[in-house]
């Protein structure tokens, strides 16, 4: 009897053996199975990634990405300040993200120097160029944004009543400058053909997150006889686009379609789609072909930018005006200016 128990404990502490290893072949498969997996993340500038504007815009581009390409993981940090970029990159590239985007030039300098400690890792920042000094293992990527900026400030100088718009700029600088002059030469284009004079008031909020803001300074400016404000701001313009509705008079959103935060005040908006540019170099990096080293430029030919389909507010023979303006944009019968020099000779 003794001799049959012996038998049974030592077939029973076999079986466990057995089971202990099937189950380190399960842990086995499932870290072959994660380097199947191709991560990548992205982190936020200062304006979060519920900003309304080109962070959520790329996110969710990412999602997208995520969702269309077996294998592909998204995840993002969010920075509250500068000083959190260089601790966020280093996070997700300890997260073994494999390609890390950086939304926002203010994102240049630390995008560069976390590529520099990691060659084996792809980096891709929205709104930024490095020219030919653009490191291997990153990629610059830009818009056009000239172009939808033209055509919203068509349709502002199309539609005021008091000859009077306004721009409420986040931080002055090369890609905001786009929008400023972009705006102000569609404004402009317009009121020649109706011959009259529209003049456009331009401040600048010196945030892209502060909402408060973006609101004092439309106030002063529906005050003053504007009836009719751009932002590109980021959150700051959430700030501009709540002073509409309050004011009643006509925001233009930016980035994303922002018709939805005001439904009766929203004019149109000047749309930058950054999510059709991160999830189209997210997949060219997933499928293995070299992206970094170079810039891709985004813009109506490509489908990147323009105003939404639907514009309510809008009247529907300005809305055929300005996709004839948008054709010619297209076919370079007009060149919208993107910085103060461009802008001057457009003028001429």
């Amino acid at each position: 009897m003794k001799k049959i128990i012996a038998l049974l404990m030592t077939t029973m502490m076999m079986g466990t053996m057995v089971g202990c290893g099937s189950s380190s072949t399960k842990t086995e498969d499932k870290g072959t199975s994660s380097e199947k997996e191709y991560k990548v993340a992205m982190v936020t500038d200062t304006g979060g990634v519920n900003d309304q504007s080109f962070n959520q815009s790329s996110w969710e581009g990412l999602q997208s990405f995520e969702k269309n390409n077996k294998g592909a993981k998204s995840s993002y940090l969010e920075s509250k300040q500068e000083s959190d970029y260089a601790t966020n990159l280093d996070k997700v590239v300890d997260g073994g993200n494999k390609l890390v985007w950086g939304i926002g030039f203010a994102m240049s300098d630390a995008i560069t120097n976390s590529a520099k400690s990691n060659p084996d890792v792809s980096y891709a920042i929205v709104d930024n160029s490095y020219g030919d000094k653009t490191p291997a293992n990153v990629t610059g990527v830009m818009f056009r944004a000239q172009e939808p900026s033209f055509m919203v400030g068509y349709v502002a100088a199309k539609t005021t009543k008091t000859n009077k718009v306004g721009f409420i700029g986040g931080i002055k600088g090369n890609i905001i400058d786009q929008f400023q002059y972009g705006y102000q030469a569609g404004v402009q284009y317009a009121a020649k053909e109706l011959g009259k004079d529209i003049t456009v008031d331009v401040q600048y909020a010196e945030s892209f997150g502060d909402a408060s803001k973006g609101k004092a300074i439309a106030n002063k400016m529906f005050s003053s006889g504007c009836d009719i404000v751009f932002h590109a701001a980021g959150n700051v313009g959430v700030g501009v686009i709540e002073a509409a509705k309050e004011a009643n008079k006509f925001a233009i959103g930016v980035d994303r379609d922002q018709a939805y935060l005001a439904p009766a005040n929203v004019l149109t908006s000047a749309l930058k789609l950054s999510s059709v540019a991160v999830e189209n170099i997210s997949k060219e990096a997933m499928s293995g072909n070299k992206i970094g080293g170079k810039t891709y430029t985004y813009g109506l030919k490509e489908n990147a930018v323009g105003i939404p389909t639907e514009n309510k507010n809008m009247d529907p023979a300005v809305y055929k005006a300005t996709i004839a303006i948008q054709d010619k944009i297209k076919d370079g019968s007009i060149v919208p200016p993107f910085n103060e020099e461009t802008f001057k000779a457009f003028g001429k």
